[in-house]
C-alpha cells in the first residue's frame, strides 16, 4: 500500500483514550511499578536486543505510549521516532532526550515506504478488536519498514485476564469472574470494571496468520513473562538483582516453547518484510 492510497484511520475508541489519559501506563512498566509490568519491561528489552538490527538504526515505535521503550532504545544508540494516538503519551515521550514523538494511528502511518530499519507495535494490536484492523496495522508496518527489516508486535494472550485475576484473588468475585470468562471465550475484553480497557486477547497460534495476511513473513514468537509472573514470590525476586537475573534466564529458556506460549501474559511475534 503506497502512501497516496492510505485510507483514513477510524478514531481511537473513547474508552481507550480515557484509560490511557489516566497516565498510569508509564509507572506500570518502569521500576517501582507492578511486578508483572517490570518483568514484561525487562523481557521486552531482552528479546528486542536480540532481534533488532545493530545500532545505529532507525526504529519506528508505533503506539509507543509515554516512551518507556523508546527511552532505552535511544540510550542503546538507535534513532527512534514514536507515534501514539494519546495526546498525553505524545507529550510525555516528547520530553525524553533523543526521542521524536508525534500523534498518529497504527492503521494509517504518514511515513513514506521503506523508511525504517525496524518497526515496533508493542501496544496497538491488542486494542484493535477487529482482525481487519490488526492486519491493516501490520500492513502499514510492512510498508514503512525496509526490505528484510523486522516488524515486532505485542499481543495479550487469551487467558491472561483469567490468570491475572486468579493471581490477584479477584477471580472469586462473581462479576469479575463472569467478565473474565467471557473474554477468555471470544477474546473480546470489555471496559467495564475499570481494571483495563477495550482490548482483544489473542490465541498465540492466530497471530502469525495475521502477519502473513499483511504481507510479512512470520519468523518467531516469544512469551515474555512465562509462568514466573504468576508466582507468589515474584516481587521479592525482582527486587534482588541476583535472583532477577535467574528469573530472566529461566523465562528466556522457555520463551519459544510452543506448549508454554499462552502461559505468558504478553507475546511478541516477529515477522519480516521480504527482501
Amino acid at each position: 500500500m503506497t502512501e497516496t492510497a492510505r485510507p483514513h484511520a477510524p478514531a481511537l475508541h473513547e474508552d481507550i483514550l480515557a484509560y490511557y489519559t489516566r497516565g498510569k501506563e508509564d509507572g506500570r512498566l518502569r521500576d517501582g511499578g507492578a511486578p508483572s509490568g517490570r518483568l514484561e519491561f525487562w523481557r521486552t528489552q531482552d528479546v528486542l536486543r536480540r532481534i533488532l538490527p545493530a545500532a545505529p538504526a532507525r526504529v519506528l515505535d508505533v503506539g509507543g505510549g509515554s516512551g518507556v521503550h523508546a527511552e532505552w532504545l535511544v540510550r542503546d544508540g538507535y534513532e527512534v521516532e514514536l507515534v501514539d494516538p494519546v495526546p498525553l503519551h505524545v507529550e510525555q515521550a516528547s520530553r525524553l532526550p533523543g526521542v521524536t514523538a508525534r500523534s498518529g494511528d497504527a492503521r494509517s502511518l504518514p511515513d513514506e515506504d521503506a523508511t525504517y530499519d525496524a518497526v515496533l507495535l508493542l501496544g496497538p494490536l491488542y486494542h484493535l478488536t477487529e482482525r481487519a484492523d490488526r492486519v491493516r496495522a501490520l500492513a502499514e508496518a510492512r510498508r514503512v519498514v525496509r526490505p528484510g527489516g523486522p516488524v515486532v508486535a505485542a499481543t495479550i494472550n487469551r487467558y491472561a485476564g483469567l490468570h491475572d485475576l486468579l493471581r490477584e484473588e479477584r477471580y472469586f468475585e462473581p462479576v469479575q469472574r463472569a467478565r473474565t470468562d467471557a473474554a477468555s471465550t471470544d477474546g473480546r475484553h470489555r471496559s467495564e470494571g475499570g481494571l483495563f480497557t477495550v482490548a482483544y486477547f489473542a490465541q498465540p497460534a492466530e497471530v502469525p496468520g495475521e502477519f502473513s495476511d499483511a504481507g510479512l513473513v512470520p519468523e518467531g514468537q516469544y512469551g515474555l513473562e512465562g509462568v514466573a509472573w504468576l508466582m507468589g514470590g515474584i516481587e521479592d525476586w525482582l527486587d534482588d538483582p541476583e535472583r532477577r537475573e535467574v528469573v530472566l534466564a529461566a523465562t528466556r529458556r522457555i520463551e519459544s516453547e510452543p506448549a508454554l506460549l499462552g502461559a505468558s501474559g504478553h507475546l511478541l511475534t516477529v515477522g519480516r518484510r521480504r527482501p
